[in-house]
């Protein structure tokens, strides 16, 4: 079904579709976390959190090519504004750095501490931009 992004219901979807994978991603990060699957972990609760944040600018019919234009964007429209706090800025951006790590550096060395930040960032994430969904889609009815 091709969705028309031109109109709240079409982004509405989308957002829905996004929050279901963040979701799918959040609980596959606590299964790897869960497993002692670190590196695993960190990269599924990196990309729940990605997910969570491209739904919120799927609302405003935003989409980006790279995640730093992604988060860069997510920054501006919802935490700048007020609707989320500030400190979640940093801590995306954190979980994007100990991603890149994870994934691409072969000498880095994941940490028990590190991949349960990154979890707990994630978990908080998904909840915040729940919430917000919930909210946004109440108001627009």
């Amino acid at each position: 079904m091709q969705l028309k992004l031109d109109d709240t219901g079409g982004a509405r979807e989308l957002a829905f579709h996004r929050m279901k994978t963040a979701r799918e991603d959040l609980e596959a990060a606590r299964l790897n976390f869960e497993n002692g699957q670190y590196r695993t972990s960190n990269n599924r609760a990196y990309y729940a959190i990605f997910r969570a944040i491209s739904a919120c600018l799927a609302l405003e019919f935003k989409a980006y090519k790279q995640h730093s234009q992604t988060i860069g964007n997510f920054n501006k429209d919802f935490v700048h504004t007020g609707i989320f706090p500030k400190e979640i800025s940093r801590k995306i951006s954190r979980a994007q750095e100990v991603r890149h790590a994870s994934d691409y550096d072969d000498f880095y060395i994941v940490s028990v501490e590190d991949a349960k930040e990154q979890l707990e960032t994630a978990e908080e994430v998904v909840e915040l931009v729940s919430n917000y969904l919930k909210r946004w889609n109440e108001n627009v009815r």
